[in-house]
């Protein structure tokens, strides 16, 4: 048996044994009834988002007072207020708003949420209102709309099996993972379980059943594990406690919890979208580079495909740092006029968390290049009269398909 057949034989084989033991643990930690209930419903005492009988009614805003000191208005003197009509109340009801809502802009017409607290029990009184939110439902609609329309113009049915094998990672994710955890079970298994289960239906539903994919998804599956090594062990060398806002604090009360785990959890699936990136990028460049010298040997294979990796992980670790630029601008700027050194901030519980997320993350994913490469590499085989073995058709059948030898070089 040649290098070609063995590595397949090996990768298959592996593959097999992840997905025999994703199932067992699914079924394992699989949440029971009431723990799934609690989390997806809100039910049971310590989840309750609000008090017995108080609801969220909404209603649209037919009058905008003028912020707060603006225009000369004093505190107290009706100002930052909105009229809304609520149904089931004779006459608009008014509620003080933060200055920032009106900032935002809204405008008589716009929808808002509001939180009514009903009159103490035996009392004549009206029911309380205040501001709970605005309604944004229209936007979200529409910027939904636009992103599915713009993937499926561009990239076809492509575009179309991703978004499918988005939305599996979504049931995932919310009917399982979150579940799951809230019941007690270990972070970080459960992260390596859903992960392995969203990227193997995601892979093969998005780029077709093939060694070319099967390789991606090994190198994807060997990088989940390297992230959660390293970051299990960063989290346990830097002490971290996985609490650095107030958000941990509330879900405490819902139980005994292992924050530092979950922490753990979170650095996983936080690399999951990238790493996927890398690796099927790596798989593809191997096999169009074998296309294109069938001859060539495993070694200039790889050598030539990491060329192509090295450039990526450079563009990879831009986004990921500015991703979290972007997300924590606000705490960014708020570090940036204390008057302390940042290399002292470093060691904050917020801060030290996502700079740990970020190198683990991006170590992970630059790990994963080579291994994939490697893989890669072992697995397409290469002849006089043709590309690696693809074996099977993408999704996608206006494209070009690589044509290929079943038998190793």
């Amino acid at each position: 048996m040649d290098v070609g057949t063995t590595a397949r034989t090996v990768l298959l084989g592996g593959l097999g044994v992840a997905l025999l033991a994703t199932l067992v643990a699914l079924v394992v930690w699989w949440p029971p009834g009431d723990a799934a209930q609690r989390s997806a419903e809100a039910g049971g005492e310590a989840a309750q988002f609000a008090a017995p009988g108080v609801d969220f009614p909404s209603g649209e805003v037919v009058e905008v007072a003028p912020r707060c000191g603006g225009q000369g208005l004093p505190d107290g003197s009706g100002c930052s207020t909105l009229s809304v009509e609520v149904a089931g109340e004779e006459y608009p009801v008014k509620v003080q708003v933060p200055p920032e809502v009106l900032d935002s802009g809204i405008d008589v017409g716009d929808r808002v949420e509001l939180l009514r607290t009903p009159a103490a029990e035996g009392t004549d009184g009206a029911a309380s209102y205040s501001y709970f939110a605005t309604e944004r439902d229209g936007t979200l609609i529409w910027l939904a709309l636009l992103f599915v329309v713009v993937v499926l113009v561009i990239a076809r049915v492509r575009g179309l099996l991703a978004l499918i094998g988005l939305a599996f990672g979504a049931v995932v994710v919310w009917w399982w993972v979150l579940p799951a955890l809230l019941d007690g079970a270990p972070g970080v298994g459960v992260a390596l379980a859903g992960s392995s289960a969203i990227m193997f239906v995601v892979l093969y539903t998005t780029h077709g059943f093939s060694l070319r994919t099967s390789t991606a998804l090994a190198g994807t599956l060997l990088g989940i594990v390297v992230t959660a090594g390293i970051g299990v062990i960063a989290i346990s060398d830097a002490h971290l406690t996985g609490v650095s806002d107030e958000s941990a604090a509330i879900l405490a009360t819902f139980g005994e919890l292992d924050f530092t785990d979950l922490l753990g959890c979170a650095l996983v699936i936080a690399g999951l979208g990238v790493l996927n990136d890398v690796t099927i990028t790596q798989a593809s460049a191997v096999w169009e580079l074998r296309a294109v010298n069938p001859q060539a040997s495993r070694t200039k294979v790889f050598t030539s495909a990491m060329r192509i990796g090295r450039d990526h992980i450079a563009s990879t670790i831009y986004t990921i740092v500015f991703a979290y630029v972007g997300t924590a601008l606000i705490l960014l700027m708020l570090l940036r006029v204390y008057d302390r050194p940042l290399i002292e901030l470093l060691s904050t519980e917020q801060l030290a968390e996502e700079v740990v997320r970020t190198l683990v993350t991006s170590i992970g994913l630059v790990l994963a290049v080579p291994i994939t490469t490697a893989l890669a590499a072992a697995v397409a085989s290469g002849t006089p009269g043709g590309a690696g073995d693809d074996d099977a058709a993408g999704p996608e059948d206006d494209e070009p398909q690589i044509e290929g030898s079943l038998h190793a070089s």
